[in-house]
């Protein structure tokens, strides 16, 4: 099964792929990415007062749709190689990318209580398991993982004793 997802992608640095192990489209690199370097910026589509599958929370009540829409086909890993920086609204790579290469993020670092918790079979060494957003992490995840600046808000004033010097 194949999709014709191209009227989706205008892009020099990626395409979408069917992987038909997993049933899913994916993100894939066509060009290296250095750690720490920028993918590509994005803006919000579309603001939702309510997660969705598709969605990185900006804030309480404020779930924005991506904007080059292509980038929801990035899927979940527990190691990944990328992260939406809500800040600054860039896509970085948290370490080096190859061409042909999966684009991957750590979803509870964009969603504080997703709406859709899913069973990880992402294979890392690192998996979690059961995937539920950036509430439900230990105390241990914390240190492993970098979050959205609202994410770490909220961290920050539920976990207190997490961020304490």
């Amino acid at each position: 099964m194949t999709s014709n997802n191209n009227q989706y992608l205008n892009s020099q640095f990626a395409k979408i792929k069917f992987d038909g192990t997993h049933q899913q489209n994916g993100l894939i690199a066509l060009k290296n990415f250095k750690k720490d370097s920028i993918i590509c910026h994005f803006s919000a589509a579309e603001v939702l007062p309510y997660p969705s599958r598709y969605t990185v929370q900006v804030g309480d009540e404020k779930h924005i749709i991506l904007a080059p829409l292509f980038l929801e086909y990035i899927n979940h890993s527990c190691d990944p190689n990328c992260f939406f920086d809500t800040k600054e609204f860039v896509l970085k790579a948290v370490k080096n990318i190859q061409s042909g290469e999966e684009f991957s993020f750590f979803y509870p670092s964009t969603e504080w209580d997703m709406d859709e918790p899913f069973d990880c079979h992402c294979g890392s060494d690192i998996c979690l398991g059961q995937i539920q957003g950036a509430k439900y992490l230990s105390d241990n995840d914390f240190a492993q993982y970098r979050f959205t600046d609202f994410i770490t808000q909220k961290l920050q004033k539920t976990r207190i004793h997490v961020f304490q010097d």
